[in-house]
């Protein structure tokens, strides 16, 4: 089987507030997919499913034929939208325990890219700009030799430059055997990277088509797609 995750009939609701509806999908071992909607679709939602940091209401999640459990955990890498380090940690220190904690973590490759950025590892996470630690936490995420990467929003909040950094280090350095998720707005910003978009709306799927068969069926790039079948939400 060449799918490394399998969602059936995912549902996510926080008391009351249904998030996630009926969540269907397949996502192949070597492609990158673009998790796309706006503020509020379910994106983080959906990817901290995955994750097992919280629980389905109903449904299930499939990652490698497991059960989101400490098995997948150590198959899964997760970069969350915010910081995870307290700002008194040296970066080395934060190398250190992921090289301690995941087995499939590469400290050279984790240093080496760190030394390229000229960041000082024996810096405290609080003298660097924000910037700078989206830059870390990516290269500790990217250093793994995992089976499934989910990113939340890595290049939002940065400056252009910093955007290109990131979009280089995932497309040079996530395991080809692997399948990327990446959660975003920036559409525009990350097309080019992407084989799969996903459109969430309303905690459903809209669509989960190949970037090719968007610009190939529609005529238009996923940005403009987007815009078209998400505009009317803001008008």
């Amino acid at each position: 089987m060449n799918n490394i995750l399998e969602i059936r009939g995912l549902t996510k609701n926080f008391g009351s507030k249904n998030v996630l509806n009926d969540i269907n999908l397949s996502i192949e071992r070597g492609r990158i997919t673009g998790l796309l909607g706006p503020n509020g679709a379910g994106k983080t939602t959906l990817l901290k499913l995955i994750c097992g940091l919280i629980k389905e209401s109903s449904g299930e999640i499939l990652i490698d034929g497991l059960h989101p459990s400490e098995k997948t955990k150590a198959i899964v890498s997760f970069l969350p939208d915010k910081d995870y380090f307290s700002g008194s940690e040296r970066v080395i220190d934060t190398v250190d325990f992921f090289a301690d904690f995941y087995k499939d973590f590469n400290k050279g490759k984790a240093i080496s890219l760190l030394q390229s950025l000229n960041i000082d590892i024996n810096a405290k996470f609080k003298t660097l700009s924000k910037g700078m630690r989206e830059r870390v936490q990516l290269i500790l995420t990217m250093s793994r030799e995992a089976a499934l990467y989910l990113l939340d929003e890595p290049i939002g909040g940065v400056d252009p430059a910093a955007r290109d950094y990131i979009l280089h280090t995932i497309m040079t350095n996530y395991n080809p055997n692997a399948a990327v998720i990446i959660s975003t707005h920036l559409i525009n910003e990350v097309e080019n990277i992407l084989d799969d978009v996903i459109f969430l709306k309303h905690g459903s799927v809209l669509l989960h088509k190949s970037v090719d068969g968007i610009r190939e069926n529609e005529g238009k790039s996923v940005d403009a797609y987007f815009r078209e079948v998400y505009g009317n939400m803001y008008f």
